[in-house]
């Protein structure tokens, strides 16, 4: 049974961090392909942060410089630090494996982060 499971969401002030973690299992890990996405009230959801199972990164232009994703192949688990966090960072965040060449695409439940002084 494959579990996706999102933790580390909660309350912070602008200008605060995060670090949200992402735990997979029921699969084999270091051949999948991670992302984080959030969705915000109202808004469709969207890419934040994606690393390949070779550990290539790439982020939205409205993150670079302020989130680092990053993954540890040997506990299953991904990561979202995010720091200099802003209001419009306020969201549901979800985190994703996916193995494209199997057709395989797996989400967590996801966690809400609420950026407001």
């Amino acid at each position: 049974q494959v579990q996706v499971v999102e933790s580390g969401g909660g309350l912070v002030q602008p200008g605060g961090s995060l670090r949200l973690s992402c735990a997979a299992s029921g699969i084999t890990f270091r051949l999948y392909d991670m992302a984080w996405y959030r969705q915000a009230p109202g808004k469709q959801r969207e890419s934040v942060a994606a690393i390949t199972s070779g550990g290539s990164t790439d982020y939205a232009d409205s993150v670079k410089g302020r989130f680092t994703i990053s993954r540890d192949n040997a506990k299953n688990m991904v990561y979202l630090q995010m720091n200099s966090l802003k209001p419009e960072d306020t969201a549901v965040y979800y985190c994703n494996a996916k193995r494209s060449v199997r057709g395989l695409d797996y989400w967590g439940q996801g966690t809400q982060v609420t950026v407001s002084s």
